[in-house]
């Protein structure tokens, strides 16, 4: 199996329980080996009291986008710490896009950045999260099923 379709069916059998990510209006929009795409339009009932996006609806974004690129090699990983700094307001309308991409894999502990951005590519948030790699898998290799 190559590295790019285990990500894929990483990612599938992720997204097939993600009720949060989809349930936020997440779209998962690429995988790849260490890294993972996921979009998010700001409605209404994303927005806060300042009527920008809220910071949490962000910051879900960003890590979900961690979650599938942490998680791209058919071995469980879960957040151990993570950060993020807001540089700029979402708005309503507009489309975010959240790309994590993989600095660091060393035995069972990852180190990914994510940049979320809006449409013109204009930097909203920069995000930092640290992963671990626990027991299990997405799906079993052996027997090719989800």
């Amino acid at each position: 199996m190559t590295p790019q379709h285990r990500a894929e069916r990483s990612a599938a059998a992720m997204w097939a329980d993600d009720r949060a990510s989809a349930w936020l209006g997440m779209t998962l929009e690429a995988v790849g080996p260490g890294t993972a795409t996921l979009s998010l339009i700001v409605a209404r009932h994303h927005t806060n009291g300042h009527g920008i996006c809220h910071g949490g609806v962000i910051f879900a974004l960003a890590d979900s986008a961690f979650a599938f690129a942490c998680n791209s090699y058919n071995k469980a990983a879960v957040a151990q710490h993570n950060t993020i700094t807001y540089l700029a307001p979402g708005r309503q309308g507009d489309r975010l896009i959240a790309t994590a991409l993989e600095v660091s894999l060393r035995g069972r502990s990852g180190l990914y950045d994510v940049m979320v951005t809006d449409r013109t590519g204009a930097a909203i948030a920069a995000f930092r999260g640290a992963s671990r790699i626990v027991a299990g898998q997405h799906f079993d290799e052996e027997e090719g099923t989800a």
